[in-house]
């Protein structure tokens, strides 16, 4: 049987691809951030060693239009290949789906009365491959699998926090139903505080990060009941993507968790932040 073993919060700010790529690790502007991913990188590939990583992102306008923005889409592919965002794509290899577990998810999901869109064809862009490589190898290939779970926070309106925790519950029953023994990480993408647009622009709120980091590990009831307006007005309105954390946070079944590590790193206009939870 599968079983979710850890979730993962991360940022996937677009720029972690061109520093990562440029090898920045040790420039001052980037070694704490690129720090901050090492011990995570280590207990996933030393103690957690999962099979299948869930990856809870939203698409940029690259692979779904303004004209069709699914509330919810999963890819059930074999192979994922790199959208190009304009300036051509990392070199990094093709990530791997499981196509098996995707389809398993997506009919469990949607008899359990969440209204996924089922994606035989889709591109990655940075909401997933910005964090990616800095949590598994794939040097050659790969360490994992991926499950690409899309979520809209980009065009109004969107789902709301508590539907994305139930979101994450359901995919955790998924999981808990498959019959093959898999170990399973799930990764809740997007944020921390930022406003990239407006008269707000720049705007960061360490003080509203820091509090979501605590409060995803212990009372993520809590933030299941914030509105979009509650977030946009703390931490900017870009910050809402915030609520993909709740779809990993829900997939752990929404009990008691250890926290392994905690980073966050504020030096421009975004809040980067990255936490590690291990199932109970």
């Amino acid at each position: 049987m599968a079983k979710i073993v850890a979730g993962i919060g991360s940022s996937h700010v677009p720029s972690f691809g061109p520093a990562y790529d440029g090898r920045k690790f040790e420039d001052p502007d980037w070694k704490p951030l690129f720090d901050g991913y090492v011990p995570v990188r280590e207990w996933l590939r030393d103690t957690v060693r999962p099979d299948v990583a869930i990856v809870v992102y939203n698409d940029h306008g690259s692979d779904f239009s303004l004209d069709r923005v699914p509330t919810f889409a999963i890819g059930v592919r074999d192979i994922y290949e790199q959208a190009d965002e304009g300036f051509g794509t990392r070199p990094l290899p093709p990530v791997k789906g499981d196509a098996d577990l995707s389809w398993h998810i997506a009919k469990a999901v949607i008899y359990d009365e969440f209204d996924l869109t089922v994606c035989q064809e889709m591109k990655v862009d940075h909401g997933m491959m910005a964090p990616l490589p800095l949590l598994f190898s794939h040097d050659p290939d790969w360490a994992v699998r991926v499950v690409p779970i899309v979520v809209n926070v980009i065009q109004h309106p969107l789902p709301t926090a508590r539907r994305c925790f139930r979101l994450g519950q359901a995919i955790g029953r998924a999981v808990a139903s498959y019959p093959e023994d898999l170990k399973v990480v799930v990764v809740g993408t997007g944020g921390m505080s930022h406003q990239l647009h407006g008269e707000r622009f720049g705007h960061l709120s360490e003080a509203f990060d820091r509090r979501w980091l605590d409060l995803i590990a212990r009372d993520p009831e809590e933030l299941c009941r914030m509105t979009h307006e509650e977030i946009m007005a703390a931490a900017g309105a870009e910050s809402v993507e915030l609520i993909m954390w709740l779809v990993m946070r829900g997939a752990l079944a929404g009990g008691a968790v250890e926290r392994k590590h905690l980073n966050y790193y504020a030096p421009m206009t975004t809040g980067m932040g990255l936490i590690s939870l291990a199932a109970a």
